[in-house]
């Protein structure tokens, strides 16, 4: 299954992130990712939906989805030059000498440590999911507490 990142312009009305989540649902697809918030345009949101399916099930959904009469316009982002970033808060222990090296890693990947105490760090991760995960398998290590993501925002690149 290949992963499918959606772009979705939506009138900013109540139910409208329901019926977008609902069409998935009802066809037994899972979001992987999902980012909604505000557009340059008065009364209107960018979603950014993230999915696994082959092609002909994504282009279906898309069909779909520009029927539902509050969707503005729907892009895939597969095979289309873009921009895509997720952000990430991983809480971690950081005792002793792994403290150094959580560090340097932190430094490698151009995180930014958010909170500290003398037994546990909290970094930021901003990247593509590749990124994030590469991160997550080299701290796995020292003892990941929690992590929360946000869901990927993507666009198109300039041309």
């Amino acid at each position: 299954m290949q992963r499918h990142v959606l772009s979705v312009l939506v009138e900013n009305e109540p139910g409208v992130l329901s019926r977008v989540v609902g069409l998935f649902s009802g066809r037994g697809f899972n979001i992987h990712s999902l980012n909604v918030a505000p557009a340059l345009e008065d009364g209107v949101s960018h979603m950014t939906i993230t999915t696994f399916g082959d092609s002909a099930i994504v282009e279906q959904i898309m069909k779909q989805l520009h029927k539902i009469v509050t969707v503005i316009r729907v892009v895939d982002f597969t095979d289309i030059p873009s921009v895509e970033r997720e952000m990430m808060f991983m809480k971690m222990q950081a005792e002793g000498p792994a403290r150094d090296e959580i560090l340097r890693t932190v430094e490698i990947f151009r995180c930014k440590v958010v909170d500290v105490s003398p037994t546990e760090m909290t970094i930021e991760a901003t990247g593509n999911h590749e990124k994030l995960e590469a991160i997550i398998n080299l701290l796995q290590r020292f003892g990941i507490k929690e992590i929360a993501r946000a869901g990927s925002v993507a666009m198109r690149r300039s041309k």
